[in-house]
C-alpha cells in the first residue's frame, strides 16, 4: 500500500515493507545522508568548469576569502616581528672563536689555543732533520738534467759529477722529455751545505736504465740494460662495412691504420674493396721486459681474399724509402704538367720571335712567373747539363731515362750540378730572365728521342723496378714479415 504525506510524497508500506515515513532526525539513515553530502562537498572547485553554477560561485567566494586572509596576515598589517642580533665578539671571546673557526689560514684561523710552554718543555738547541729525503723530479728536456738536480736540492759538485757520468752512457738529447728521476738525498753535517746525493735512478732510454749511487765521497754509475723484443705486431681481419673501424676493432693503432689506407690508395681504390676482402697490417713494435710497448711505423700493407690482392712493403733505395709491391715494383709517377706556378704565355710551335723579329720554331712553352719563383723537376732524373747555354741563359737539362728528357731555361739561379740525381718535385732552380728574354719566365722543353715535342701533348709515367741484389733482399725481407703470425709472432724485425 502507498501513503501520501502532507508534502505530497508517497511512501510504500504494507506487510514486509519498511516504514514509508521519513526517518526521524538522528537515525542511522540521516547520518549516512550527512556523510554523503559532506563527501561530495568541494570547497575548491575547478573555476574553469561549470561556470555560472552555484558550485562555481561558491568556489569564487572561497578563492576571494583565502586571498583576503593571506593579505591580512602579511607583515605590515599586523604588529612587526622584531629580531635580535647577537653583539660582535671581542677580546678573548673573539680569539677563542677564531681559533676554533673553519676559515682559511690566510684569514687568521688556527687549529686551537696556543698555550705558553710549561716547565715540562725544554728548548732545543737545534732543529732535527730527517736522515734521508726521497723525492721525484720530472725532466723537461734532456739538457735540463743539471737544472732539475739543482732545483731538487742536489749540490753543484754532485750535479756536475752526475752530468759527467750520465754523458758517458747516453747523450742529454737522447733523454726523452717527461722522464721521471727517483732521487734520494742523504744526511748533511752542516745545514749551511746542501744535502749529498745518495742515490738517483731513471730510464735513460727505452732499453736502458741508469743508477747513480754514492760510494764514500764519490758517485758511481751503473747501467742496467732492459731486454727488448722487436717482434712486429700483425693484425688481420675482414674489411666489412668500414676498413678503418674494422682495423681499429682488431687492435691496429690509429696511425698505422691511416698509413695503411694511404698506402693502399696508391694501388687500388679503397672504396671498391669488398666486405669479403681481408686486410693484413704489420706494424713495427718494441716490447720491453718491464712491460712497456712502443709501436712504430707501418711495415707491411696487404689485402687478400678477393680480386684486389695487394702486397706492399717499404724499401730504401738510392737514399729514399719507397713502397714496393710483392714483385719489386714501385709506385707510378707521372710528369708534372707545370714545373713552375704561373700561366702559359707562349705555346709550342712556330712564332715570331719577340727579340729577333722573325718567325721560327719555339721548341717549348713559356710559363710566366715572378722573378725567383721555384722551378721543380718534372720527374725523377739525372742532371745532364747545368750552366750557361747561349740564348737559354742559365739552363738545366735532365735525363729521365729511356727516350725522355726535359729542359729549363732563363733561370735566375741553378741549384743542382752535373750528374746529380733529382726526385720529382725537387726544386732545381728559380725563375729568371737570363739569355734572350723579355721578362721573367720559365722556358720549359720536353725531349723525346732527342727531339723537342710539345710538353702539353705528352703524358707518361715512370715506375721503379728493383733488380739484382736489391730485389733478392727485398723478397727475403717480405718473406720474413709474412711468416709473422697474427698477434705477437716469433720472427724479429732487424731494422
Amino acid at each position: 500500500m502507498f501513503l501520501r504525506n502532507d508534502h505530497g510524497l508517497e511512501f510504500g508500506g504494507g506487510a514486509g515493507v519498511k516504514s514509508a515515513f521519513p526517518p526521524a532526525p538522528g537515525t542511522a539513515l540521516s547520518t549516512k545522508l550527512k556523510r554523503r553530502v559532506f563527501a561530495n562537498l568541494d570547497l575548491a572547485p575547478d573555476l574553469g568548469a561549470r561556470i555560472g553554477t552555484l558550485t562555481w560561485y561558491r568556489g569564487v567566494a572561497t578563492c576571494f576569502g583565502l586571498c583576503a586572509l593571506t593579505f591580512l596576515m602579511a607583515p605590515g598589517f599586523e604588529t612587526p616581528i622584531y629580531g635580535t642580533v647577537a653583539p660582535a665578539l671581542t677580546g678573548a671571546e673573539w680569539d677563542a672563536a677564531r681559533a676554533q673557526a673553519i676559515t682559511p689560514l690566510a684569514s687568521g684561523a688556527t687549529t686551537g689555543y696556543r698555550v705558553a710552554a710549561t716547565r715540562l718543555v725544554s728548548p732545543l738547541t737545534d732543529t732535527p732533520e730527517r736522515p734521508i729525503i726521497s723525492l721525484d723530479a720530472k725532466l723537461a728536456s734532456g739538457d735540463a738534467l743539471l737544472s732539475v738536480l739543482r732545483r731538487s736540492g742536489v749540490g753543484a759538485v754532485d750535479a756536475e759529477q752526475v752530468g759527467a757520468l750520465v754523458t758517458r752512457a747516453v747523450a742529454f738529447d737522447d733523454i726523452q722529455p717527461g722522464t721521471m728521476l727517483d732521487i734520494t738525498l742523504g744526511r748533511r753535517t752542516d745545514k749551511a751545505q746542501p744535502r749529498p746525493l745518495q742515490n738517483m735512478a731513471f730510464r735513460a732510454k727505452f732499453d736502458l736504465k741508469l743508477e747513480v749511487a754514492r760510494n764514500g765521497n764519490q758517485l758511481s754509475l751503473k747501467q742496467i740494460p732492459i731486454a727488448i723484443d722487436h717482434t712486429p705486431l700483425r693484425v688481420q681481419g675482414a674489411i666489412g662495412s668500414s676498413l678503418y673501424r674494422s682495423a681499429r676493432a682488431a687492435g691496429a693503432p690509429a696511425k698505422a691504420v691511416e698509413s695503411f689506407i694511404r698506402t693502399l690508395a696508391t694501388r687500388v681504390p679503397v672504396s671498391r674493396l669488398g666486405s669479403d676482402c681481408k686486410f693484413d697490417i704489420i706494424v713495427k713494435q718494441a716490447r720491453a721486459a718491464t712491460g712497456e710497448v712502443q709501436l712504430g711505423n707501418l711495415l707491411y700493407a696487404g689485402v687478400s681474399g678477393c680480386d684486389n690482392k695487394v702486397q706492399m712493403m717499404p724499401w730504401e733505395s738510392n737514399g729514399k724509402t719507397e713502397w714496393f709491391d710483392g714483385l719489386g715494383k714501385g709506385s707510378k709517377t707521372g710528369m708534372m704538367a707545370m714545373p713552375a706556378a704561373g700561366r702559359i704565355s707562349s705555346s709550342f710551335g712556330m712564332r715570331r720571335h719577340p727579340l729577333l723579329g722573325y718567325t721560327r720554331m719555339h721548341k717549348g712553352i713559356d710559363i710566366a712567373a715572378p722573378w725567383g719563383a721555384p722551378v721543380y723537376a718534372a720527374t725523377d732524373g739525372v742532371v745532364q747539363f747545368a750552366g750557361r747555354s747561349s740564348g737559354y741563359g742559365n739552363f738545366i737539362k735532365l735525363n729521365h731515362g729511356g727516350a725522355f728528357g726535359t729542359g729549363y731555361g732563363h733561370l735566375s739561379r741553378i741549384l743542382v750540378r752535373n750528374g746529380q740525381s733529382v726526385r720529382k718535385g725537387q726544386q732545381i732552380g728559380a725563375v729568371g730572365s737570363t739569355g734572350m728574354s723579355t721578362g721573367p719566365h720559365l722556358h720549359y722543353e720536353l725531349y723525346k728521342n732527342g727531339g723537342a715535342v710539345n710538353p702539353r701533348s705528352v703524358s707518361f709515367t715512370s715506375m721503379r723496378q728493383l733488380t739484382g741484389s736489391d730485389l733478392g733482399a727485398f723478397r727475403s725481407k717480405l718473406h720474413q714479415l709474412l711468416s709473422v703470425p697474427v698477434g705477437r709472432g716469433a720472427v724479429k724485425d732487424e731494422d
